[in-house]
């Protein structure tokens, strides 16, 4: 795939900042700008009122390591054995941060990582994923977490989302001051289970029950990071070289305190609201305001980037993401290609407490151990994955306004979603010929996805 050159920065140019951040469940109605009862979100309010808003904006999963291996990727992440939570992103896999590094970009890491090791010599952690300067957590966590920082284990002391940044502004100043251009991701912890926010935080909502000013708390507190963010890109007079992009993993869960605008299902399900999340572009004198409807999600972004750092890659490994650039700029009306989704069902989690795995690096490190530690499962290309055959789980196929969901049990329904977001009325039997062309359509892609895990593509 090779980039081109477009209007969002003229050529000779030199391509723009990306900073990409990511919260951990965060529901799709859980911003001030959709709309809250409650949320106070003013930092993500105003990027929705000064960028570009993305109403429809999918992740690859309803559960959270795949969606990352999507970002990293722009791949369906059971194409590279990411099945699930806790499941390693493949070494063999071509990620974003390999390709910009290649193509010139300072590259560099920041919170939950939780699509491998955070050993400095592993080639799934950070580092061995492209990242020259990482701070990694195995997975989500709380206050005063713990680190690895290109391998090193540290503790690190404040409220969760606060200090995720911090361990990010050093590589920012410094890529900023280098002339050269820096691709910085920042996933943050929050605001994922157990929840426990601040005092401070929690003072906001005295009125609420304490798991709701736990919940919302976090939420402010990751909105308090992203100013963090913007008022040092303003510090630094780079706020209009420097693209800002933030969404959500997956969808939240009701009994935490998310909420979905009335969309249909939760966090682990491929209903709307477990794969619909918030999602804002930031880019001052770049983007122009406003609140898009087309889909896009999570695949796009590898291939957005590529194109606007102008980056090559050597490989022909098939890609579910589109390039956005024409979405950004406000050319796209209508999506080219639909967005294939599919819960794998035949794979397993891998619990990874994070601290604990940091701390036992702190404590072998400390002694001059030998690091060995078991951090996860690693699946390999060479696997057959016997059961991909008979396509495990659920999956859907959305086409514009259409969503066609593949139960577990094989039967099809389908959703018009303009008239029906909460996924009631199963129009199948009406519309026939659009539901088995599109069943058509997502058993094509199941099939090179199969191809993909059987590893194929390598």
């Amino acid at each position: 795939m090779t980039g081109v050159t477009t209007s969002l920065h003229a050529e000779g140019d030199r391509p723009p900042n990306v900073i990409f951040t990511m919260t951990d469940d965060q529901g799709y109605g859980d911003v001030g700008y959709m709309g809250h009862r409650h949320l106070r979100t003013p930092e993500l309010d105003e990027m929705a009122e000064n960028g570009l808003r993305m109403d429809r904006f999918y992740t690859a999963s309803p559960v959270c390591s795949p969606t990352r291996a999507s970002v990293m990727t722009g791949r369906h992440p059971n194409r590279s054995g990411t099945f699930t939570w806790g499941n390693v992103l493949r070494e063999q896999e071509h990620t974003v941060a390999n390709a910009l590094r290649e193509a010139g970009y300072r590259t560099g890491f920041f919170g939950k990582w939780h699509l491998g090791s955070v050993r400095a010599d592993s080639p799934t952690s950070p580092g061995g994923h492209g990242f020259e300067v990482w701070s990694a957590a195995p997975n989500f966590y709380e206050n005063d977490p713990w680190f690895s920082r290109n391998g090193k284990a540290v503790q690190v002391h404040g409220e969760s989302s606060a200090v995720t940044v911090e361990e990010a502004l050093p590589f920012i100043r410094e890529a900023a001051g280098s002339g050269e251009p820096f691709f910085a991701v920042i996933w943050f912890g929050a605001p994922h289970t157990p929840h426990d926010a601040v005092d401070e935080l929690q003072a906001l909502y005295p009125d609420l029950p304490e798991q709701l000013r736990n919940y919302y708390g976090e939420i402010t507190g990751v909105d308090r990071a992203m100013g963090m963010i913007r008022e040092e890109l303003r510090d630094l007079g780079i706020e209009r070289d420097t693209l800002l992009w933030f969404s959500s993993d997956n969808g939240g869960r009701p009994r935490d305190g998310a909420e979905h605008r009335g969309l249909r299902g939760i966090k682990g399900e491929l209903w709307e609201g477990g794969i619909r999340v918030p999602a804002l572009v930031e880019w001052p004198g770049r983007v122009e305001p406003r609140i898009s409807q087309v889909p896009a999600g999570t695949v796009d972004i590898y291939p957005t980037l590529l194109e606007l750092a102008g980056a090559e890659v050597g490989h022909d490994r098939p890609l579910d993401g589109i390039s956005l650039v024409s979405h950004i700029e406000g050319r796209m009306q209508d999506r080219p290609q639909p967005l294939g989704f599919w819960h794998y069902g035949a794979a397993e989690g891998q619990r990874m407490r994070s601290d604990g795995i940091v701390r036992e690096l702190y404590e072998q490190q400390q002694a001059g151990e030998p690091e060995e530690i078991n951090e996860g499962r690693l699946y390999g290309p060479d696997l057959d994955y016997a059961e991909a055959a008979g396509r495990p789980g659920p999956s859907a196929w959305i086409d514009g306004v259409w969503k066609l969901h593949r139960r577990g049990g094989g039967d099809h329904l389908l959703f018009n979603l303009a008239d029906d977001k909460g996924e009631r009325n199963n129009l199948i039997d009406r519309y026939p010929d659009r539901a088995r062309r599109m069943q058509a359509e997502l058993r094509r892609w199941e099939e090179s996805v199969i191809r993909s895990i059987r590893g194929e593509d390598y």
